[in-house]
């Protein structure tokens, strides 16, 4: 058995072995299996059932895994992104009013465009095509968006209304008639909620524990906040029986996307086309991004990889494979019932663990394939606790714009209108919206509109075409 697993995953080549990788699985799995939590509670908000969801975002986690493992043999897992799950929720559902339906129609959708762009030119053209200041920008954007989630979960925020103005007048019959609106402003709460002083009590303790390097910070802290909730009365422990352990059925969300309902609204046509792309961008830059900076760094991709990808010449390197495996991944998502499917940065500290191959990813799946049936205790975590963990989620994210050259103002506007409109307009899709737009400005305004890419142009025609739309109903 030995030989077989060091023949097929070449351990002794990359000079590891069974117990480091196994031992790197387990890091990985602490760390990323927050999303087990936190990924019911998002789409649920959506309308999607909860348990469902649960048994999803489990098997879309096991069997992306498990290819990213077995055909790339690379260490990295893959799961229901943060962020993409918020667009899904809180962008396409809320906020573009279609339902979760159709709305998984368009990740599957993304799913087949990712797959045609790692096998084609199109992958070359998108790696060149978007500055890495944008990129950099809409991973913080999303950060601070998800953070914003939280604090509201949390109850940390309350909205006030403050002031009387006129909304518009309109002349009938004679006399004007005004429409008077209130302004709702956010301020801190008060900290007499149990809710809250629940989640300010996880997130302290999270952060703690980030500071104080545990793996597994986020998990750990979702669980004991969950803990404290149990002991002071505010999470109430169910009754269990033995067969309340096997996994929620699926079928609520299983093959449910509705890709007919999705093209029926004509009216709707531009949004869709832009949140497929916005998808499909977000999805593939932050993979490269992950692959190339944890993989390189420990030689997992040598370094005619990403010269490789940029040739755009079919699936010519492990990379090329490990893009195909996340391709493919978000679609099969999509078909049991949950948002976007993606590697996974968490990966990092399983290579930092040791793991160097694909068996690392295989033994994250099975750990995951373990946690499928801990249904009933994963669905009694608080809003308070999992509010926590997308705060801390939100810091770790937010990083990215540090490599941002703010002092410079061609990369400085399009950058800060990408990162500020995400949580001030409750929409990733606006935030990505005004980055291109104000970058094409940028370039132009500079004489430079020779440089920015036709797929640039074409995918900013789209944006300021949804907002024409919308302006006009």
């Amino acid at each position: 058995m030995r030989a077989q697993l060091d023949q097929f995953f070449k351990l002794s080549e990359n000079s590891t072995s069974i117990r480091t990788e196994f031992m790197a699985g387990l890091t990985t799995f602490i760390t990323m299996a927050y999303i087990i939590f936190v990924n019911p509670a998002i789409l649920s908000i959506a309308g999607m059932d909860k348990g469902a969801v649960f048994t999803a975002t489990i098997l879309a986690t096991v069997i992306a895994t498990l290819i990213m493992g077995l055909y790339a043999n690379v260490p990295f897992a893959q799961a229901p992104g943060m962020g993409l799950n918020a667009f899904f929720t809180f962008t396409v559902v809320l906020t573009m009013g279609l339902s979760w339906q159709q709305a998984l129609a368009i990740v599957f959708l993304c799913g087949v465009l990712n797959f045609i762009i790692v096998i084609t030119n199109i992958r070359k053209m998108l790696i060149e095509a978007i500055p890495e200041s944008l990129q950099h920008a809409i991973g913080g954007g999303i950060g601070l968006f998800i953070a914003y989630i939280g604090f509201k979960n949390a109850h940390l925020l309350d909205f006030m209304t403050e002031g009387v103005h006129v909304l518009s007048s309109t002349l009938r019959e004679g006399r004007i008639e005004q429409v008077l609106a209130k302004d709702v402003l956010p301020s801190l709460a008060r900290f007499n909620d149990p809710a809250t002083l629940l989640a300010v009590t996880g997130l302290m303790l999270t952060v703690l524990m980030l500071l104080l390097r545990w793996r597994g910070a986020i998990l750990l802290g979702i669980l004991a906040t969950t803990l404290i909730g149990l002991t002071t009365g505010m999470v109430h422990w169910p009754e269990l029986a033995l067969r309340d352990f096997l996994p929620p059925s699926l079928g609520p969300t299983f093959f449910q996307l509705d890709l007919a309902g999705l093209f029926s609204q004509p009216d709707k046509l531009a949004s869709i086309l832009a949140v497929i792309l916005a998808f499909s961008l977000s999805d593939t830059f932050d993979t490269i991004g992950t692959f190339i900076g944890a993989g390189r760094k420990a030689g997992i991709f040598d370094r005619h990889d990403d010269e490789k990808l940029r040739s755009g010449k079919g699936i010519s390197s492990k990379l090329d494979r490990a893009l195909f495996s996340d391709g493919i991944a978000t679609s099969i998502g999509a078909l049991l019932g949950t948002s976007n499917v993606t590697s996974y940065v968490e990966s990092a500290a399983g290579i930092s663990a040791g793991g160097r191959t694909g068996l690392t990813s295989v033994f994250t799946a099975l750990f995951f394939l373990l946690a499928l049936f801990v249904a009933p205790l994963a669905l009694i975590i608080p809003a308070s606790a999992t509010a926590a963990a997308l705060i801390v989620v939100g810091i770790l994210m937010i990083g990215s714009i540090g490599e941002i050259k703010w002092g410079d103002p061609d990369q400085a506007v399009a950058a800060f209108f990408t990162v500020v409109m995400m949580p001030f307009t409750y929409s990733i899709a606006n935030g990505v919206a005004a980055g291109f737009i104000f970058y094409v400005l940028t370039r132009i305004v500079r004489g430079e509109a020779r440089k920015v890419h036709a797929l640039m142009y074409i995918v900013t025609v789209l944006f300021l075409a949804n907002f024409v739309i919308g302006a006009l109903k």
